[in-house]
Parts: C-alpha cells; structure tokens; sequence
C-alpha cells in the first residue's frame, strides 16, 4: 500500500539543476536503496522527501497520520543533551504517552547497544552518535525511516547491528548508501538518480547484485537503440543533403521527422557518455622493505588502553586492513604511524626519509575557497608525476567543470568535497598511505576507482574503512584490535570474523557457522561482485605463490641466514606471504563449490 508519493519533482540551486521531474514512490514495507554520483541530488531528494527542503515544482503526497523519522549523513548534537534525554525529546516529539517512555527507552538503547544514559551525547565518537541518531529515529516507531549515508563511521560491529534492525523491521526505509555489501544484505530494491537514464532514475526490484545485473541489460539495450539510432539518422542525413522540397506533405514530415531522429541521438548520446574519476596514487623509488616497525607500544586514553604491548612490522607492498570496533584505537594507531603522537610506551622505528601520506576521517577544507584554489593553492597549475598540469585538466580528471572552478568549495556535495582532497592526496608521492574512512561520500563509481588505484599502487598501505568489499579486496593482511588493549593479525576479514565469533560465545557452543559477509542469494551461484571476484582469482593466486617464492629464496641467501634481524625480518614475511596464498586457495575453493 502507497504510503509517498513524489511526482514530478524537480530541484535547482542557481543555475545547477540536480534532477528534473523525477517521481518516487513508497510502499509499505519497501527497502529501497539509493544510490547515484556525487552531486546528483541524492541527499536532496531524501530531504525533499523527509518535508524539511521544499521542491521546486511537483509535489510530494503523505498518507494521513503517517510518521516519518529522517537521519542526516552528519550526527550532531547539542552540548549537554545526554543520551536518555535525546530519546526522551524523541519519544515527546513522537507523541508517545509518558508511561511508555522508560520501556521503550531501554529497550532501543539496548539493543543499539548504549549502557550508561546519562552520557553526553558529544562526549561519543561518530560511530556512536551515528547510533544515538538512528536510534532516536526508531524510538519514535516511523512508518517510514529515510538514513542518509547510515553507515559513514560505524564500525563493523554498527554496520551488523544496522543490518538486523532493518531486514527484521516492518516499517518502509529509503537508504543512501555506498556500502555494496550493506546494500546486498538490507535492500528489496534499489534505485539509482542518474542522469543517464531516461527520467533521470532506474529502478529494480532485488538487492544490489540483481540491480546490476539489471543495469547491465538497460545499459546495452540503450547501447543498440543507439546504433540503430545511428543508422537512421546516417540515412536520414544522406536524403537531406540531397536537398529534398519541402513542399509536398510527405516530404515535410520527413524532415520533421529525420530532426526528431538527430535531436533523439544527441540527447540518448549525451546520456550516454559517462566518466570516471582518474586516481592514480604515486609511490616513491624507495627499495628498503622495512618501513616502519612497532615495538611492544602502550597506549592510553585517559583511562582506556588502546595498546599494550603491541608490536607489528609493515613492509613495502603490504596492504593492512585494520578492524576493530568504534573506540579501539584505529584512528590512534594510524597517528602513531604517521608520528602525529608518540607512545606512553614501547618505539616507533621508521626508515630513513620515510615519506608518509595521512588521510584523514575528520578532513577539513577552508569552504570559502574557490575549487580552483582548493585544487592549485599556488597558481593555475599543478605538478604531478613530474608534469606540469594546468588546473582545468586537472579539476576534469576529478570530474569538474570548468564551470565550477570559480565557485565555492561550500557549493560541492560531500562526495566531490572528497574527490578535491583526494586530487591532493596524489601530488604527494608516498611510501606509506594511511587512509582512515576514504569511502566516507564516495559514490560507487569512484569507489571502484579507488580501488583499482590502491591495488596498482606500489608502496604500503593502512586502511581503515568500515567498507567490507573493499577491506576484503584491498587488504592483504588484517590487523583486528579487540578494543581492550590487545590486538592479532589475521590472513584477511574471514579470520577476524571467526575470531570474534569465538570471543562472543563459549567454545563448547561455538557451532553455529559464521560466514563471510558476502553477496548472497537464495540460488546457489556466483552473484555479480562474486563474479568479478572469481574472474582474477587465479592471476591472484600466482602473484601470490610467485612472492612466496621469492621470500623463500631470501631465506636462502647465506648472508641473510647468518644475520639476525634480516633473517628474523624474511622469516615473518614469508610466514606472511604462505598465510596469503592458503587464505586465496580457500576463497577460490569456496567460489568454485558455489559454481557446482
């Protein structure tokens, strides 16, 4: 049953129009998942729909007495406001009788997971506030529960959580989200605002991978209407300029119509085209292995121990996911690396000259700034990679316009304010990338991007992300902290997974399976991001063995086998290098079994 409807409606601000008699519709029970490029308007649609912004024409229709709870893509609230009185203004605002107020109180809290609430809200990191905020909006019981970019800063552990509360809900939910494999396991549909598509939206009815597989066949089919269109127009062309009379009716409806067909291909062709953000990171022409080494560090937070006694080598070519839950140290330990703060404890060895790239979960930008200054602080040109590149090139292979260079960094969405910090991230030539939530905005599109980029490049890498697609793709060894001091390497997330499900519950019950969050389906076979995973597997898989041959050969060497600290140093890489192909062995003998 109908519970929104939005019809016709269109959206501008100043001469930017973000989309244009687009219609959507909600229905009870729906999980609709939306999706599309930055600056497309996704953000803006879901406040159109939530009744805070207005349209600027069409209309959006509510069923009588329907609730709606909205949660912005930014948590944030009010100094001295504590947990138990955000949901109490909740509960007030929902018009909740009083005698409810406690049962309903401890129970959303509960499970959202707080336990003292009597905290201040902004004393919570953002993971935190991200669940003070989405319970807040389920405490009020909404018909309809609109989350814009939900999972920006939970952790793993959040993500799970959200995910539960979702798919066993009865009330309808609209999702803004770039997180592929939350999306695979909450939506029944997705739809994707894009001006590529007639009408500016595509919507399916499945979850993400039978979204794209959907989009697959749209995007062909709309690839022969346009060969065809081709065809016809070149006939069409060939008679006109043959200079045909106008005067008798037949020919003049085929004039008509051969500009029909022309102006029909321009648009479809103007649609058509899509682009893609060029990331590229450069590594610099260091060879030395060793680049940084943590030896037995501590670490407190006021009166919380991050790290006790916590050692771990990174070497050139490592690429380490590191997972833990909100508050265990992520953040700090990429501080520690980038020698932003020091140990209470222990030693931070780097090598010499090492040159380290940060970016930053909490980044900021000076919003009045023009996108021209923000891209070139030091003129109209850039170097990278040696070359001298003037700004306008550079801010297209972001996917600006040469219109938006004189506006102001205010006026970009968050996805193109994290493309503009990217573009800086690459001038800077690195050893070691440390990269804390880069998801964070990122459409999909520009998500896959900067994948590919990460896996080409050369040097070392941290990341931290709550995105586990690209954890798993990315990460080549996981580094789990347990958010109590102690922390443990694992071959990849599958690891981390059951060593937490074994931390959860007593060994003498610990038989329920834990699986791997990948994309599912009720038929056994390989869904779309499968697919793509099985499809390199192999090249993966003797990349691996052939590493593992060469640090085996390494323990040959007679000079290394008499020196102790080179010989201590290959030992753990090649323990490294044998976790990573038993791990990719075991993956691609899950993925063949899904085939059979």
């Amino acid at each position: 049953m109908l519970i929104l409807n939005a019809q016709s409606i269109s959206k501008a601000f100043g001469a930017t129009s973000l989309f244009r008699d687009i219609s959507f519709t909600v229905d009870e029970g729906d999980r609709i998942g939306l999706i599309g490029p930055n600056g497309s308007g996704k953000s803006t649609l879901l406040k159109i729909l939530a009744g805070t912004i207005e349209p600027d024409s069409g209309e959006v229709a509510v069923r009588k007495l329907t609730r709606l709870s909205y949660v912005e893509q930014d948590s944030e609230f009010v100094a001295g406001t504590t947990v138990r009185s955000v949901i109490e203004a909740a509960l007030k605002s929902a018009g909740a009788p009083e005698t409810e107020w406690e049962a309903r109180l401890r129970e959303t809290l509960g499970r959202a997971g707080f336990v003292d609430f009597g905290t201040e809200a902004v004393t919570f990191s953002g993971g935190w506030r991200k669940r003070l905020a989405i319970a807040e909006a389920l405490v009020q019981k909404p018909d309809v529960l609109l989350l814009d970019e939900p999972t920006n800063h939970l952790d793993l552990a959040g993500i799970e959580w959200l995910e539960g509360v979702l798919a066993s809900s009865h009330f309808a939910c609209v999702v803004i989200s770039h997180d592929r494999y939350f999306l695979e396991n909450v939506a029944t549909q997705m739809a994707e605002l894009n001006r590529a598509y007639p009408g500016g939206l595509l919507r399916v009815k499945g979850n993400y991978s039978e979204f794209l597989e959907m989009k697959q066949e749209f995007l062909a089919a709309q690839s022969r209407r346009q060969e065809s269109l081709e065809n016809r127009v070149r006939i069409e062309k060939e008679w006109l300029r043959r200079g045909p009379k106008a005067r008798t009716t037949k020919s003049k409806a085929r004039i008509d119509r051969a500009n029909e067909l022309i102006g029909e291909l321009a648009d479809l062709g103007s649609r058509m085209q899509t682009r893609s953000a060029g990331i590229d990171f450069s590594a610099t022409d260091r060879q030395t292995k060793r680049l940084v080494a943590l030896e037995e560090i501590d670490y407190s937070a006021g009166d919380k121990k991050l790290f006790d006694g916590l050692s771990f080598v990174i070497t050139a070519g490592m690429r380490v996911g590191l997972v833990g839950p909100n508050g265990s140290g992520k953040t700090t330990l990429l501080r520690l690396l980038s020698g932003e703060i020091k140990p209470n404890a222990g030693l931070v060895q780097r090598a010499n000259a090492l040159r380290v790239v940060y970016f930053e979960q909490d980044r900021q930008m000076d919003e009045s700034l023009t996108l021209r200054r923000a891209l070139a602080p030091e003129g109209d040109s850039v170097i990278y990679q040696d070359r001298v590149i003037y700004v306008a090139s550079w801010a297209s292979r972001f996917l600006f316009t040469g219109e938006q260079l004189n506006q102001p960094v205010s006026r970009l969405s968050g996805g193109e304010k994290a493309r503009v910090l990217i573009a800086n991230l690459m001038l800077q030539p690195a050893d070691l990338l440390l990269l804390d939530e880069p998801t964070n905005d990122l459409d999909i599109a520009t998500l896959e991007i900067l994948e590919e980029s990460l896996l080409e490049y050369p040097g070392a890498l941290v990341l931290v992300t709550h995105d586990r697609y690209m954890l798993d793709r990315i990460s080549n060894v996981v580094l789990g902290l347990d958010g109590l001091g102690g922390a443990k390497r694992f071959a990849d997330y599958l690891q981390w997974e059951l060593w937490l499900a074994e931390l959860k519950e007593p060994k003498e019950q610990n038989v329920r399976q834990v699986t791997k969050p990948v994309l599912t389906s009720s038929k056994k076979k390989l869904s779309y991001l499968e697919a793509r995973e099985w499809a390199d597997i192999e090249d993966r898989i003797a990349a691996a063995e052939d590493s593992l041959q060469q640090k085996q050969a390494v323990l040959e060497d007679p000079a290394v086998a008499i020196d102790a600290a080179r010989l201590q140093a290959a030992l753990a890489e090649t323990e490294e290098a044998r976790i990573t192909v038993d791990a990719l062995y075991t993956r691609w003998a899950e993925l063949e079994a899904k085939q059979n």
